[in-house]
């Protein structure tokens, strides 16, 4: 059993209610637009960190966090991307893929706006967990908390933390 604290589009802040939300968590997945890598070493020294960089991130992010992650959690095939789009609506750059060769579970980042759907389609779960930073057009910031448990994913939680930057 893992439990999974997922955030994306942090764009440079870490807000001290997200550490606090992820010190309960097994791994922290990031979808991208980290902002720097010492965001990224930062959540790194919390717990186990798997991530993405978005378009935002510089040099430094894209030299060790990938455009894509494809790897397993439990017995949970997961794709992890910043710009995928979602259900009936895929990102181009991830569309063939996605109807060859489709995850159990879909993460992506980049629209600022949280998503949790179940694709009936392609059987999988896409998740946008919203943006946790203050940069962008949103005005909540969020973040979702999950558990894997072997094939299962479960116990489903979006956590906001109020209006961003208050």
């Amino acid at each position: 059993m893992k439990r999974i604290g997922l955030l994306s589009d942090t764009h440079g802040w870490l807000d001290p209610v997200v550490v606090k939300h992820l010190k309960e968590c097994d791994e922290i997945w990031h979808a991208g637009d980290i902002g720097g890598i010492e965001i990224a070493d930062s959540l790194a020294e919390i717990k186990t960190l798997r991530a993405v960089h978005g378009n935002i991130d510089d040099h430094n992010v894209r030299i060790v966090y990938p455009k894509h992650q494809r790897f397993f959690c439990e017995q949970v095939d997961v794709w992890m991307t910043h710009i995928g789009g979602y259900p009936k609506n895929y990102d181009r750059n991830v569309k063939p893929e996605i109807y060859e060769n489709a995850p159990q579970l879909f993460i992506s980042g980049h629209s600022h706006i949280l998503k949790v759907i179940f694709d009936k389609e392609l059987h999988l779960l896409h998740i946008n967990p919203g943006a946790a930073g203050v940069h962008g057009f949103h005005q909540v910031q969020t973040m979702v908390k999950f558990i894997i448990d072997g094939k299962e994913i479960k116990d489903l939680q979006v956590v906001e933390f109020g209006n961003k930057g208050k």
